[in-house]
């Protein structure tokens, strides 16, 4: 079961096979993280508290 490096969220493999590297088996940042973005291939810090 893939989990979020950063947050240990739960995500699902099709989410992992979209937003991951290929090199990689599970994400850097996933849509729970409140503290970091994907910023195209990077990941950086919020700017602002994200909105749910």
């Amino acid at each position: 079961m893939p989990r979020c490096n950063n947050c240990e969220s739960y995500v699902t493999e099709a989410y992992v096979r979209v937003f991951a590297p290929a090199e990689m088996d599970t994400v850097r940042v996933c849509p729970h993280c409140e503290d970091k973005l994907r910023d195209g291939a990077e990941v950086r810090e919020a700017r602002a508290p994200r909105q749910q």
